[in-house]
């Protein structure tokens, strides 16, 4: 199973961008996905995450509001739009996916996922 994450850039502060998760080698529907972000000098962090149905979703209290996760697994695919843009959510963004854990919280909190993706940078300029 390989994850792919596409779709960062530079943008200005208070742009938006749409973050990509392709997943290709099995089908994505029975996952917990989510999105994990690392900035400069900092460690890995909580973005937000979606059932595998869809149904339910959890996000980090920074993006709370702005971000919108979503699935797509007809696609293989998990989008993350990202709307007002701040200079602080400036990281490289990976994608991950989790057949063991069945709520978007458990997935937030569990240290190593079944799957982890290539991540995308965003730069977000004030």
């Amino acid at each position: 199973v390989q994850l792919q994450a596409s779709g960062g850039g530079l943008v200005q502060a208070g742009d938006s961008l749409r973050l990509s998760c392709a997943v290709s080698g099995r089908t994505v529907k029975r996952y917990t996905m989510g999105w994990f972000r690392q900035a400069p000098g900092k460690g890995r962090e909580f973005v937000a995450a979606i059932t595998y149905g869809g149904s339910a979703t959890y996000y980090a209290d920074s993006v709370q509001g702005r971000f919108t996760i979503s699935r797509d697994n007809a696609r293989n695919t998990v989008l993350l739009q990202m709307n007002s843009l701040k200079p602080e959510d400036t990281a490289v963004y990976s994608c991950a996916a989790d057949y063991h854990v069945q709520t978007p919280q458990a997935l937030a909190v569990k240290r190593v996922h079944d799957y982890w993706g290539q991540g995308t940078l965003v730069t977000v300029s004030s």
